[in-house]
């Protein structure tokens, strides 16, 4: 055979299989495609929780998880309930709106770390791995099997679901307390995890169910990986860093564990003032292809409404008065953009984020060609932390000069259709610029050159930015009235205003 022929023939040969190869790679080939509900810091109403999954099903999710806390009904365990707590009645009928959506929801009971709603409690002050840290639950607590046993139980009561999360990640105090610490001497660290997460897994799947774990523990300390139940579900949190960024993922899908996967749709560092739309955007690229070219059997669009670390108000010694959120992160109701392009990444193969974007401001506001390019520019802006003992005053000048000329844009475009969307998109820019005039502000108050003459300068500075705020605070209220079950408190208890009016009141009083 000629040279020719043989060159054609192998090119027909590696197009035809690179085609097989694009066919058997349906982009509907996670059997689980799911998004994950945060309750911690903010508590969305029944019917919101309802429109998020009618919407979810619409764009063929299948599973929703949900992480309630002390929102969970209790009924043995009813101290852990706060305020917020939904009833039987209504966890009942949303589990069944689900259903009918095609939707299966799974809850996620942490039981490990994370738990300092939990601990905080003098009721459980046993399962403490430390006295004056309420997160983590010691792994050789003589009464966590009973406690956990009984709490899963009420919990699956109310759901169906085949599958039940049981946390274990971030158990940053592994090995703490004392007989821990002589465990990890003797038998390593990551025996005294999976010895704790097995007898944890036994409970759950004496109820028939499947457990599942997020991956970043056993990916650190893999030593006892083969002594994980091998029905266990192990996910892969990835949010835009080294797919081995916890470990060598590639050790989970040797030892033959199913592994989904979880990208992030609100993630460190956001917060109320602040949103990383480009990081998310680019974890969807390029993770979700990872995730297919690795077999994963799921993947779960996670969505944090605070760090889950917090901060501890005490009296009395160690005695714990209230939980403070470390961070609090703007609700879901303006994060409309990212969940569908999570589920418009899931049908395609070669999605770009840019495409999505521009496609998005065309179709579901309306927008011109360049309006979708004034879209474009805004979830393109780099928005990070502002640590005024790190950062120049000039560097947070430039920040509000690019946000505040984005907001100019932003007035000009006219939406056709979602307005409320946009008001959203809006909102979050105006709390941007607020927070970036009080840290100017807290600059110069923070530095070297503030002496007493410039007291009265900087409280007038403040309190326009605090009557700004409040404004904002109204709007914010107005915008989430139907969503959260106390607006208010999502926005102006644990974030940048408290501060912003210590400072102000401090200045007001040696002022006057």
């Amino acid at each position: 055979m000629p040279k020719f022929y043989r060159f054609i023939g192998c090119l027909l040969l590696v197009c035809c299989t690179k085609m097989a190869v694009f066919a058997n790679s349906s982009v509907t080939d996670f059997a689980v495609k799911g998004i994950y509900i945060d309750l911690r810091t903010q508590v969305m109403t029944v019917p919101a929780l309802k429109t998020v999954a009618q919407k979810a099903a619409a764009e063929g999710i299948n599973t929703l998880i949900m992480e309630y806390e002390a929102t969970f009904p209790f009924d043995k365990h009813a101290t852990l309930c706060n305020s917020y707590h939904f009833t039987v009645g209504e966890i009942t009928e949303f589990v069944a709106y689900c259903s009918s959506l095609g939707i299966d929801v799974i809850p996620l009971q942490n039981c490990f770390g994370h738990c300092e709603y939990i601990l905080q409690h003098d009721r459980y002050a046993q399962l403490r791995e430390s006295k004056n840290d309420m997160s983590q639950v010691c792994p050789l607590s003589k009464q966590a099997k009973e406690v956990f046993g009984e709490i899963f139980q009420e919990v699956a009561r109310l759901h169906p679901s085949p599958y039940f999360h049981i946390g274990a990640d971030e158990t940053r105090l592994l090995g703490h307390c004392k007989y821990c610490k002589q465990k990890v001497n003797d038998e390593g660290i990551s025996k005294l995890f999976v010895d704790y997460v097995k007898e944890m897994c036994e409970l759950v799947i004496g109820m028939g169910k499947t457990p599942l774990i997020w991956a970043d523990m056993i990916l650190q300390y893999p030593e006892a990986l083969n002594e994980l139940p091998s029905g266990i579900i192990v996910v892969d949190w990835n949010y835009g860093w080294n797919p081995n960024h916890f470990g060598n993922i590639d050790a989970l899908i040797e030892r033959g564990l199913t592994v989904w996967g979880a990208s992030a749709l609100r993630s460190s560092p956001d917060n109320i003032y602040l949103t990383q739309w480009n990081k998310h955007f680019e974890n969807l690229e390029t993770f979700l292809p990872f995730a297919r070219e690795h077999g994963y059997k799921g993947i779960i669009n996670t969505s944090w409404s605070t760090s889950g670390r917090y901060g501890y108000i005490y009296d009395n010694g160690w005695e714990v008065v209230e939980l403070q959120p470390i961070r609090q992160v703007y609700p879901m109701s303006g994060f409309d953009i990212l969940q569908r392009a999570y589920a418009d990444a899931l049908k395609k193969t070669d999605w770009d984020a840019k495409t999505f974007i521009r496609n998005y401001g065309k179709e579901h506001f309306g927008f011109t060609d360049r309006e979708q390019t004034i879209l474009l520019e805004y979830m393109s802006m780099p928005q990070e932390m502002v640590t005024t003992a790190k950062i120049e005053d000039t560097q947070i000048t430039q920040m509000l000069v690019q946000c505040e000329t984005l907001k100019k844009k932003l007035a000009e475009l006219k939406p056709k259709y979602h307005k409320e969307d946009f008001r959203h998109l809006q909102l979050m820019l105006d709390i941007r610029i607020n927070y970036l005039k009080f840290k100017q502000v807290e600059k110069l108050y923070e530095s070297n050159e503030f002496n007493a003459s410039m007291r009265e300068i900087c409280a007038i500075r403040l309190k326009q930015i605090e009557k700004e705020s409040k404004e904002l605070r109204k709007r914010f209220c107005r915008l989430n009235a139907a969503y959260l079950k106390n607006p208010a408190e999502s926005f102006g208890t644990w974030d940048y205003l408290q501060k912003m009016e210590e400072i102000y009141y401090r200045l007001l009083k040696t002022h006057y």
